[in-house]
């Protein structure tokens, strides 16, 4: 069985990416740019190293947080009022039962193949961080994207400036190890910069929907087939934007970056829009 919060090979890959960004950007970018005894180089390497802390603390927590476990004595209650609806299977129309876990699957919930357990809320499987992204360890990943991203723009900004700085001061061509440094810097932090970016502009989108990366692909079919009987299709956990932020990232907004928050719910029920509307699950 998939062991949670063991070190993988990717794992160890993105720790060294941090650790080579780190210092590229505190040892040669900023000491060469402002100068690490001046007020704007100490101000410039605290306050990335401030990000690099908080990118460390919140990956670490991502890669060591349960997802969020199905309880053995999870039973849907079909009558519960205050749960409108009930996930079914596609075929058939059954409630959802889950063959490998032997129990009733949660609303939102899946079986993953890596970890071989059913997750609540279940994202997706991520290798980077050798664990499920679920209900409990949604957040933290989300805000570990941000603290990185954060992190590579301000790392990025700074080699460039770098950069720039020597050329207009029209000193002697650098050496050769610290051409390198740039070179492969630069390699570097421009593809990651781009694909955290893409990440992260992703799961916005995905949170202003409250939607999974699962139940994205999954409404996509849904649309066409809805489309395909004349009909239209609802996510039915999108309660507007607002609500959705909260609902996912906590009530106030000083939160929505913290690490240390907690996640909301139990993740075996969660709000619907046809709780406010008194839509019956047939309308899916």
């Amino acid at each position: 069985m998939h062991q949670r919060g063991t070190i993988s090979f990717p794992i160890i890959v993105v720790l060294s990416a941090i650790v080579f960004i780190y210092y590229t950007t505190v040892f040669i970018f900023i000491d060469n740019w402002f100068g690490l005894k001046t007020s704007q180089g100490l101000l410039n390497a605290v306050g990335f190293t401030v990000m690099a802390l908080m990118c460390l603390f919140t990956y670490a927590i991502a890669i060591s947080k349960d997802p969020g476990r199905v309880p053995e004595s999870f039973l849907p209650d079909i009558e519960d009022s205050d749960t409108p609806i009930h996930e079914i299977k596609r075929k058939g129309g059954d409630l959802r039962f889950c063959q490998k876990c032997s129990h009733y699957k949660p609303p939102r919930a899946h079986h993953c193949r890596v970890c071989k357990r059913c997750v609540l809320r279940m994202d997706h499987h991520c290798i980077w961080i050798n664990n499920c992204v679920g209900h409990a360890n949604y957040k933290i990943f989300f805000v570990f994207v941000v603290y990185a991203v954060t992190a590579c723009v301000h790392s990025l900004v700074l080699l460039v400036g770098s950069v720039l700085n020597d050329n207009a001061e029209d000193q002697q061509p650098s050496e050769g190890s610290l051409r390198i440094s740039y070179i492969i810097s630069g390699l570097l932090l421009v593809p990651i910069t781009l694909a955290l970016l893409i990440l992260l502009g992703w799961h916005i989108y995905l949170i202003l929907c409250n939607k999974t990366t699962i139940e994205y692909h999954e409404g996509v079919r849904a649309m066409w087939l809805a489309k395909k009987v004349g009909n239209v299709y609802w996510h039915p956990y999108d309660l507007g934007p607002y609500e959705n932020l909260t609902s996912v990232l906590g009530s106030s907004i000083f939160t929505w970056v913290c690490p240390t928050s907690r996640h909301i719910g139990s993740g075996l029920r969660f709000q619907t829009a046809y709780d406010n509307t008194g839509l019956m699950a047939s309308s899916r």
